[in-house]
This record gives C-alpha cells, structure tokens and sequence, in this order.
C-alpha cells in the first residue's frame, strides 16, 4: 500500500514538472515569437551535491534561471560544478569556470578563505563576481586576503552563537559541550569555538568541552566514529550539547546513535543550530524520531506568500523529478530561497549592464540591489546581506516540530513562549527529552560515572559535627555527625542520583581544602569554615550554618570591693539623682523663702534636700505649691531607697560572675596562653590578631579544653560560633563568652573551583534551612547536654540605670519645673503691684505741693504764673511715666 501512495505521488509530481514546462516551452515560444529572446551572458554555480543543502541549492539556481527567462525573455546559461563537499575541488571548480568557461559571475558554496584563493590566480579572476552563500562571521578576521569582489549572502554565524547564547542564559546553565564538524576555516578552535565561548561568558557561562568531527566525506566509517565519541561525551557530568556546523548526513547518524544510547533521554539537554534546524522540513520521519525534544533555530522568512507557494509548488515537483530516491519530505528551506534570490540578483545585474560589458558593473549592480526576495528583503551594505536574520526557535515534538517563539539582536526573545510580567521573562512549556517537563539541570551522573570521594575530618575536635568511627558489624567505616547529616538532606533533594562514598581523611581542615584543589578529593564535607584564603583554591556551597570566631573564658566570683555600693547604680544614674535632688530642694526653697523663716538662706535649702531623703526634714512646708512638689519626689526618693537597698543586698548576698578576661587586648597585654583547635585556620587568624605563636596552645579535643583551664594552661579558649555553642551546652557551668565576635563566612562543604555540583548543593541547602530540617537537626545533634533551665549568676552588668526610673523623674522634674514658672510669675506679679501703688502716691503729694504754693504764697503776678506753667509741666511729665 505505502509503496502504492508513493507511485501515485510520484506520477502527480511528474504530471506538474511536465505541465511545468510545457508552460514554460509556451512562455519560450511566445518570447520567439516576438523575436526578443537574447542570451545576455553565462553564470556558474558551484554547489556540493552529495548533501541535502547542495541538491536544494541547485534546483534554486535553475528555477531562478526559468523564472528570470520567462519574465524578461532573456536567457542567461549556466554551468554548475559539483565540489562533493572539498574544499581544493570548490577552488578548482570556480576557476576552471572562469578562466574556461568565461562565466560572468559565479554563485555557490565558496567561503570567503576560498574566494580570495580563487582571486590570486590572476586579475580576471579577481575581479569576476562572486556570490557566497555560505555563513560567515562577521567579528572574526580572515586569515587570507578577501577578493574585493566576493559578496556575501550567507547568514552571520556570530548572530546564530549569540541566540544560542541567550537561550542556555535563559535556562542558566553553568557549562555546556559544543560538538561541530570542521567544515570551513572558521569552524575550528580560533574561530566558531572562541565565539561560542565569549558569547556563554556574557551570560555566565562556560563551555566545558568541545567535540569535533572530520568532514562527512572523509570518514571511513561515520557511525563508529560517532559512537567513539558519543560514549566518551556520556561519561562526562555534563549533559548540554550545542551542535553547530553539523551537515546533515552525519546529523542524522548523530541523534540516531545518541538515541541507541540513552542520550536522548531524561536529564539531556540538546540544541542544533540553523544548518540543521532549516533542514527538518526535508527530512524523513526516522530522524524526526530520533531527536524528540531538540531544541533549535532555524532564520525566519514569509512562507504564506503567494511567490512562495508558487516557487514551493514548483521545487517540489522538480526536487522529486531529479531526486525520485528521497520522496518523504519535499519542501525548500531557506538555503534554497537564498540561492533563488542571489541568482535572481546576479540575473537583473547583468542584464542591466548596458554597453562596455564589465565585471565591475555587474557587482555594482548587485551591490545596488534592492528588493523583496523570497528569503527576505535584498539589499548590501559593505558586500554584505545587511538585512538581519531573525531565528525561529523550535522545539521537535511529535512527528515534527512546534515554534516556541523568535530571537533578533534587536530584541532578543519575543513570541509566544515568552511571557512578559515586568521584567521577568517565562518560557512556556517545553518538551525535553525523555519527555521530561521541568527545566534540566544539565548536568548528572550517569551509571558509568565512578562515585564522588568526598572527604570528612577524621581528627576534627568536635565529633558532633564529624564522627568517623569503625563498624566491626558491617565492617566498615561509619560516619555520622551534624555537618553529614545536613549533607545528606541536601543531597535528597537533588534531582539526580548522586553516588557517593566518604573517605576519611586524617590531616588539617586546610589540607584536607588543598586536596579538593589537587582533585584528589571531588569534594569535603564537614565544619569547613569559609575563609578567603581557602576560597582561592576551592568552590564552597551556601554556608549551612552562621559562624564567626570568639572567646570563651572562665567566669569567675566577682571579688567585695571597699566601693562596691556605688556599683548599684550606673555613672548616670548618680549623676541624675544629684541632679534632681538639688533641683526639686531649690525648687521648695524658691517657693517658701518668702513666707517661711526656715528657708532663710541658701544653706537652708541644701539642708533640705538632704534630710528629705531619709525623711527627717524638719522644716515646716506652708505653701501648698511647694506640697504639691514635694508629694511626688518623696514618692521617687521611696522608689530609689528601696531599689538601692534591694541591688546592694543582692550584690552582697549572692556571688556574682564574671569574665576572667574580658577582651583580646587585655589577654595581650598579660602575654596569657590560649587554645584552640590544632587542625583548623584558627591558629593562623590569631596570629594576624597579634598573639605570639608560643602562646598559642592546641587542643585536640573538646573534653582536653576544661582541664587545660583548670591547670591554667590556657586563659581563654577561641571557638567559631558553632563550636563556642556545643562547648557551652555540655560545659554550661563556670565558662562564658566574651569580647567581640570576629565575622566569618560560615560552613561550607568544599567543591572543585567551577564544579557545577556547588550550584545544585548550594540550592538544596537554602530548601533545608528554609523548611526547617537545619534547625532540628541542630536542636537534635548539637543540644544533646543542654543547660539553658540551670540558673545561671553571670550578669553582664548587674547596675541598675536610668531606664526603668524614666517615667517617676519625668513626672517629678515636670511637677518641679511647673511649680517654678508658677511662682517666677507670682513674683513678678508683686513687683509690678508694688511700682502703679508707689507712683500714685507720688502723684498725689506733687499736686498737693503745687496747689498750696500757688494759693498761699505771695509773688508777682507774673513769676505765679510762670510757676504755675512749670509746676504743671513736671506734674503732666510724672502722670506720663506713670
């Protein structure tokens, strides 16, 4: 039946080739007919017909050549060479074609390197046009010289590097494996691999390891040398793989290996680029099978045009008349399309060459075209395409592929995959292979991956973070312990097996660091400080736990001191006491001086403001002003009494602790020994804090430690944070924490510098501090002999400050001050009284004065009445100042 459909097919195809060119034999006849068909000159083509690109590339040429023949009655000949994929024979094909066959101009697969070797042969050569339709690069320099009459139309390759770029960006992949075919110059390690490797930088990326195949036509034998490899490629962590430069026959034989071996399955992460990507519509359905849930780029151009349905309709009638062999998939991709148009170019411009035939005209007129072909808009700029391609991202699902959405330099990602929510940019759903729905990793272990060797502390001091002990039942060694724990927990949440076995390593926590740095160790897990220094040579996850370095001392009986009431109350708070008591005795004295002979002096006043203390006043208070400050004070005066004799008794009574050193400049200065852990950097960090090595001591363990205070052998003992806690929860009696707390960077477990497990273990940590595993894994493993409901007599400070006293002095200092402004204005309310009474007075004995000189006193008549005048003056003055 299938090969019944495929006749049937076949008959139809051949039908329309041959309706095809009876039509085009009409259009023939009609250009005899009026006498105007003309040969205007010759073109070559040199494309490579044992692949799939150069077979659609040539049909491209000679549909362009019918169509240019049949709209302007020009006929251009043409002569097409086959280069079977070499690059000597695609040279000595170009110039056969120009020095014997005298072409005009050529189009084909040439790159540029070849193109400037075809022009050194001699000036006619160079100066014959060449169309390239092969990528090229536009950033990376040629290491021939260019013929300045080559004319680029291939797509930029840099652009295709920078999309697949942007999308492993998008999924944040760390590292990735390029895998490409030496099919030009530019795809070796100084060229396509160097852009591929600075665009992944620019998205924080890296590319782990590259893979490189011989051209398809000289293998001997392609499957096994894919296999070879493939097998190789599986062996490694990682599992993102770029093909690029890859032709299609030995595309095909990749993915079907890669799908015998179990690389096309959960966990793998595959992307082509457009070499193969623009192919998928012209392959069989076996491939397609093969590569399920690829992603890819293909250049994006109009296919709902009535032009190209027509040039469609008519590839696929000649593609099956000339290729009968390959009848499944029959449509042009867009190598064909550019073909179409640079033919079409290279036609108008030499038949727009007037008079004077040259080849110098001819590429001017290339140059200067400007139309709308079938793979796009046609224009130059610099011998070059200068329209942009835009990518098509695709997704191979099912029996053929499904668009996810497009990439521009301009814009980047645009389309359906890609949702905008302010910044932030989602992909849809996308099918992976294995049919996997979340977002790879892209990197695993596989079952032929040996276990990791990660090492852990054998000696470590502090065996609830690290225990390493022999199990004579199972016959091995057991390791146990907090940091293993949290390990372990992180490690479940992985989304991949992790095999791994702990190695314990006897030696220092920054040899053990250096051995992750030689490789000899994949990586250490135990109470590994985060340090600069360390950084240097390894890879740390998230810290697990907050750490940070401190002292940890002896607390001593504080020692009766001949002044030790004073310590009742802070600095400050005597000072405010001393304060206040003088300013409420002024304030009463302010208020009773005037009326109470017992406030007759300043004397008086501190008189009272002592005896008023312990209440003996004896001074009598007449005002009810001065009463209403003196109620609230007495009450601040009971409250301090009693609190002073309540924090005196205590201090008496009960022993007090305190720190046998209270910081690192006092341990100095008294050239103190302390002790530490032997196998840690902290022997290291005190002696850039200053302390002399022959004074350091080392501890081994963390029982050793409250002997070697009990023998004073240390007088201080330095912790990271983590430590410090477990030694006081089993030593909670008599030792305490002191002095500041010197930041560091936390626990960590250590990896290989750009190990892209640190990423994944970092991730899994923050999941088990978040959901709370790290909290009762510490409760359960770290706080096994705690102390916390033991009463402790440590006290920081035991002296009682102004604090808790705030309220009483603000209500009492208020009362004080109010009381003052109340009588400050009584006062001048007097005084203001006294000055109106006075000058009446004096007004009135003025006036009786002046009456009784001008009635009873016998003068002239003029002097009285000069008198009288004066005497009124100085009586109108005084009633004006009064």
């Amino acid at each position: 039946m299938l090969r019944l459909l495929s006749f049937f097919l076949v008959f139809v195809l051949v039908f329309i080739v041959r309706s095809s060119k009876a039509m085009a034999l009409e259009g023939e006849n009609s250009c005899s007919m009026d006498h105007t068909r003309q040969i205007i000159g010759s073109i070559g083509g040199v494309f490579d017909s044992s692949s799939r690109v150069g077979k659609e590339q040539k049909i491209a040429m000679e549909l362009a050549l019918q169509d240019f023949h049949r709209s302007t009655c020009s006929n251009l000949l043409s002569d097409i060479r086959d280069s079977h994929g070499s690059s000597a024979l695609a040279v000595s094909a170009a110039s056969d074609l120009i020095h014997t066959e005298k072409v005009q101009a050529i189009v084909g697969i040439l790159t540029k390197e070849e193109a400037g070797l075809v022009s050194e042969i001699d000036k006619i050569v160079e100066e014959t046009p060449i169309i390239s339709l092969t990528s090229y690069s536009s950033t990376l320099p040629s290491r021939t010289r260019l013929s300045p009459s080559l004319v680029q139309m291939g797509g930029d390759i840099t652009l295709q590097i920078n999309c697949i770029a942007a999308i492993v960006g998008h999924f944040r992949w760390q590292k990735v494996t390029a895998i490409y075919e030496q099919i030009h110059d530019y795809s070796t390690e100084a060229g396509i691999i160097n852009l591929l490797s600075n665009s992944l930088k620019r998205v924080d990326s890296e590319m782990e390891h590259r893979s490189f195949f011989s051209p398809f036509s000289s293998l001997s034998d392609p499957r096994a040398a894919i296999e070879e490899e493939l097998k190789k490629l599986r062996r490694r962590n990682n599992r993102v793989f770029i093909v690029v430069q890859f032709s299609l026959q030995l595309a095909n034989i990749l993915f079907e290996k890669a799908k015998e071996m179990g690389m096309m399955g959960n966990g793998y992460v595959w992307i082509v680029s457009n070499d193969i990507a623009s192919l998928l519509d012209s392959v069989d359905s076996s491939v397609i099978s093969s590569m399920q849930g690829v992603l890819g780029l293909k250049t994006q151009f109009e296919d709902t045009s009535k032009s190209f349905r027509d040039f469609k309709l008519k590839f696929r009638a000649k593609y099956a008349l000339d290729y009968p062999e390959e009848e499944e998939k029959l449509n042009p991709s867009i190598f064909a399309l550019q073909t179409y148009d640079a033919t079409q170019a290279l036609a108008q411009a030499i038949q727009n060459v007037e008079d004077n035939f040259s080849s110098k005209k001819v590429l001017e007129n290339i140059l200067s075209s400007n139309f709308q072909g079938l793979s796009g808009k046609i224009s130059f700029s610099n011998n070059k395409q200068s329209n942009e391609e835009t990518f098509q991202i695709i997704n191979v699902v099912g029996k053929s592929y499904r668009e996810l959405g497009f990439w521009s330099p301009e814009l980047g990602f645009s389309g359906s995959f890609i949702k905008h929510n302010g910044s932030a940019q989602e992909w849809g759903s996308v099918y992976w292979p294995g049919g996997l729905l979340t977002v790879p990793k892209g990197w695993s272990y596989s079952s032929e991956e040996r276990q990791l060797k990660i090492g852990v502390p054998a000696i470590g001091a502090f065996r609830q973070f690290v225990s390493v002990n022999y199990d004579q039942r199972m016959n091995g060694t057991n390791v146990t312990g907090f940091s293993v724990s949290v390990f372990e927990a992180a490690i479940r949440l992985l989304p991949y097996q992790l095999p791994y076995q702990f190695v314990p390593f006897y030696g220092s926590y920054d040899d053990m660091v250096e051995q992750v740095y030689r490789k000899k160790l994949d990586a250490a897990v135990g109470d590994t400080e985060i340090i600069a220094d360390r950084y240097l040579l390894a890879e740390f996850s998230q810290p697990y736990v907050e750490s940070g370095l401190v002292m940890v001392v002896k607390a001593e009986p504080e020692k009766k001191r001949t002044w030790m009431f004073l310590n009742t109350f802070q600095k400050e708070m005597w000072f405010l006491m001393a304060g206040m008591i003088l300013f409420v005795g002024f304030v009463i004295w302010f208020i009773e001086k005037g009326d109470n002979p017992h406030f007759d002096g300043f004397g008086s006043m501190l008189w009272f403001s002592i005896t008023v203390l312990f209440f003996v006043q004896r001074e009598p208070i007449k005002s009810n002003l001065a009463r209403f400050v003196l109620a609230p004070y007495l009450l601040v005066i009971l409250i301090m009494t009693a609190s002073f004799t309540a924090s005196l008794s205590s201090m008496l009574t009960v022993s007090q602790l305190q720190p046998s050193a209270v910081d690192v400049e006092s341990l100095q200065r008294a050239n103190a020994a302390v002790g530490c852990n032997g196998n840690s950097f902290i022997i290291r960090y005190l002696v850039s804090l200053g302390f002399k090595l022959e004074n350091i001591r080392t501890i081994d363990s963390i029982y050793d430690y409250p002997d070697a205070f009990e023998r004073g052998a240390i007088a201080a003992a330095f912790f990271v944070v983590p430590h410090a806690k477990v030694f006081l929860a089993k030593y909670c009696k008599g030792y305490t924490m002191t002095g500041p707390t010197f930041k560091l960077g936390g626990f960590g477990f250590v990896f290989p510098k750009g190990s892209s497990l640190a990423f994944d273990i970092s991730e899994a940590i923050l999941r088990v501090r978040e959901n709370g595993e790290v909290q009762r894994l510490e409760k359960e493993l770290l706080s096994s002999s705690d102390c916390s409901s033991s009463p402790s007599n440590l006290v920081d400070d035991p002296r009682l400050g102004p604090e808790p006293f705030w309220g009483l002095f603000l209500v009492s200092g208020g009362i004080s001050v109010v009381a003052l402004f109340i009588t400050v204005a009584r006062l001048l309310g007097k005084r203001c009284c006294a000055s109106t009474s006075l000058t009446i007075t004096l007004i009135k004995i003025r006036i009786c004065t002046w009456a009784s000189l001008t009635l009873f006193t016998p003068t002239s008549r003029g002097n009285s009445i000069q008198d009288s005048n004066t005497d009124r003056r100085q009586v109108m003055a005084i009633i004006a100042q009064s």
